[in-house]
């Protein structure tokens, strides 16, 4: 006989319940969330008040200012240190991918800091502070004349002094540490606020991550249109004053909806614990690992003896590692079992087996990073030797990044509302396509960008040799608008690269270690940036031996940039093929 209607719903009345109505819930739902995240109470989070989209809206708009004060900074920093600082083209584009590679290097010292010990939510508060002193500093760096070297005076321009020069660099990187400090930390800390254990608000999460993006890259519109025009044209002043301003709006819009977000308690060092399973293992180096696997130590019940971690299913892989969590003898008749530098659980075997799996396509993916710090250095200086003038207005060559974001914002919809639903029935994966696929995907879009960037230099070196314009330091009369298609590609392989990158490492992360896992995928633009600067040290070493100007000097008409280009595309492709190995080995973890 089937049951009333009320007698399959749960009533539960809010907390401070009062005369309200009581809320009703479907048979077997739960009243919190089931993958141990909590109030900022420190209770357990309410599934109906806490979280979900009504708190990922604040951290939305959090991302979106602070991203829109970073590219404020950032989009134009190369045309302050040769317009303002008097640096030449190699000097400058240097420092910027430098700083660049330095503001996605200090995440893991935020990722570090939340996973061990403050947590997400108040790693993001400290940094932001330092975040946001940094670009004061940079602003009266950029406003007081006594911080500025003298302008030029014709072809002379005077070096910065030694102070002007701390005082910049010393805002600079407070802004490099600020921003690494809570990029890990609020990509994840948004991905927590839908519960894991839900199927529906798992699917949700995946669409956070493609809005999560397209917030960063409206932030980055506004900063390479408004800001860059208003710093080529009002000044420097009121240019860095601007992203100040709004990196006060996004600590404010982060802070305003502390009482609904979701916190995941930290589960203490994932370094030691790393270590811990090491220094297990190799101490029972001569043991055999069972063939029963079930005989490895785990403790009874879902959760695992990590504060905030799910337990993990035991792989096959690297069984040498298994070891750490064999039951010796000596242990049955010690105290081994509470101490993790003598016998681990499975689960913290099995963190330690993820972090090698994932090593490989974390890898891969510098390459990708390499293509894209061209877009802040490289492809700038490209701009200011084309043709900027339309009709009576320039057009500041920064500004034509812009096509990057405003490409990004046409992709993630697209892409999730019309590739992903297409993808699906092909593929049957709920996300159309796994992670892997979708950064194999961007790795091939930047291929194109950075060919597409050569065949434009190209033709415009053409244009050079027939006016007679090889060692002339002037722009050559072709638009500049023909660097829109290498912008556009880079943003197109954002959305598939980047993206992808950290979902899956945010995904593949063990529970307590997410923070970490995002620092890595953040890590990898850090490096890509240093690749970068490494390559065009080399690059500059070898083709400027002889007396030849090289291939990127000062005066770019006398150089081959287009060949530079091409190398990073070879260099690329044959990434592209290690990474093609890499994802067809790599297996997913088991939770």
């Amino acid at each position: 006989m089937e049951e009333p209607a009320e007698d399959r719903r749960l009533q539960v009345r809010e907390e401070g319940g009062g005369d309200q109505e009581p809320l009703l819930l479907p048979q077997g739902a739960s009243l919190y969330t089931g993958d141990g995240s909590v109030d900022i109470n420190g209770c357990p989070a309410l599934k109906h008040a806490t979280g979900n989209w009504r708190a990922c809206f604040f951290i939305l708009g959090d991302e979106c200012c602070e991203r829109l004060a970073y590219y404020g900074i950032a989009k134009n920093l190369v045309t302050y240190l040769k317009t303002k600082l008097h640096q030449g083209n190699l000097e400058a584009a240097r420092n910027v991918i430098t700083w660049q590679g330095t503001c996605y290097l200090t995440p893991l010292i935020g990722a570090i800091l939340a996973d061990s010990y403050w947590g997400k939510y108040w790693t993001i508060a400290v940094f932001s502070a330092i975040y946001f002193v940094g670009l004061a500093i940079l602003t009266l760096s950029a406003s007081l004349p006594a911080l500025q070297p003298p302008i030029c005076s014709g072809s002379i321009c005077p070096e910065a002094s030694l102070l002007q020069y701390a005082v910049f660099f010393s805002g600079l990187y407070m802004i490099a540490l600020g921003t690494g400090g809570i990029k890990p930390c609020v990509s994840s800390f948004g991905a927590d606020q839908f519960d894991d254990s839900d199927p529906a608000e798992r699917v949700k999460k995946g669409s956070f991550f493609n809005w999560f993006y397209f917030c960063i890259n409206l932030g980055a519109f506004v900063s390479g249109t408004v800001i860059v025009w208003i710093q080529d044209n009002s000044g420097w002043g009121i240019g860095f004053a601007i992203p100040t301003i709004f990196m006060a709006l996004a600590i404010a819009s982060f802070f305003v909806a502390s009482n609904i977000y979701r916190f995941q308690k930290p589960g203490g060092s994932p370094l030691t614990r790393v270590c811990q399973v090491v220094v297990a293992a190799f101490r029972k180096w001569h043991t055999k690992v069972p063939h029963d696997k079930s005989l490895l130590y785990e403790v009874d019940g879902q959760i695992s003896v990590i504060e905030g971690s799910r337990k993990l299913e035991h792989t096959s892989e690297l069984e040498f590692f298994d070891k750490a969590a064999i039951i010796s003898s000596a242990d049955a008749k010690s105290d081994s079992f509470a101490n993790p530098w003598r016998l681990c659980t499975v689960t913290q075997v099995e963190e330690l087996k993820i972090l090698i799996r994932m090593f490989p396509i974390w890898a891969t993916t510098i390459i990708f990073n390499a293509v894209y710090a061209q877009n802040s250095s490289l492809f700038i200086e490209q701009g200011m030797v084309l043709d900027k003038r339309v009709g009576s207005f320039i057009v500041p060559p920064a500004s034509l990044s812009t096509f990057d974001v405003i490409s990004v914002i046409i992709w993630i919809p697209l892409y999730d509302k019309v590739l992903v639903p297409i993808a699906r029935k092909f593929t049957g994966r709920e996300k159309g396509f796994s992670e892997l696929q979708r950064i194999g995907i961007g790795l091939v879009l930047s291929i194109l960008a950075m060919l597409s960037a050569a065949l434009v230099e190209l033709r415009r070196l053409e244009i050079v040799r027939s006016e007679g314009l090889i060692h002339e330091k002037v722009p050559v009369p072709m638009s500049i608008f023909w660097q829109i298609p290498q912008y556009f590609l880079v943003g197109a392989a954002e959305v598939f690269a980047a993206i992808g990158q950290v979902e899956f490492f945010y995904d593949e992360a063990p529970d307590a270690m997410r923070s970490l896992c995002s620092a890595f995928a953040l890590v990898t633009v850090s490096t890509g940036s240093y690749l970068s600067s490494i390559i065009l040290t080399l690059v500059s070493h070898f083709t400027t031996q002889g007396g030849n100007p090289g291939w990127i000097p000062d005066n770019l008409n006398e150089g081959h940039l287009d060949r530079f280009f091409s190398l990073i595309a070879g260099i690329s492709f044959v990434n592209l093929l290690v990474f093609t190995v890499c994802a067809m080995r790599y297996r997913y973890k088991k939770a």
